[in-house]
């Protein structure tokens, strides 16, 4: 049996991460759109719920490719195609594709 484990954020952590105002993320939490819960007076933001509503709306989502976590995705491309799940997105394994293979009879 597997529990899946839930991240939870603070507001102040999820407006840095996502590169957004904390008064956004409030705002939303008033509107009911993201789920949480209360620890000690404190929100704790579903992270999953975080992912889903800041790629709803484009202006948001703008946001956390330029400000957010978005602007390191470009820098954690996989290099080594031992561990890429997908070789030919990557440099040599595109090479690799692109010759062709010797046939032995």
């Amino acid at each position: 049996m597997s529990t899946k484990k839930v991240i939870r954020l603070a507001v102040s952590e999820a407006a840095k991460i996502f590169g957004i105002h904390e008064r956004t993320i409030r705002r939303a939490i008033k509107n009911h759109e993201l789920h949480y819960v209360v620890v000690q007076g404190r929100y704790k933001i579903n992270f999953d719920s975080l992912l889903k509503w800041s790629q709803k709306d484009a202006v948001i989502r703008n946001k956390t490719n330029k400000n957010g976590i978005g602007q390191f995705v470009d820098k954690w491309k996989i290099t080594s195609t031992l561990y890429s799940p997908n070789p030919g997105l990557t440099e040599e394994g595109a090479k690799k594709d692109e010759e062709p293979e010797e046939k032995t009879a």
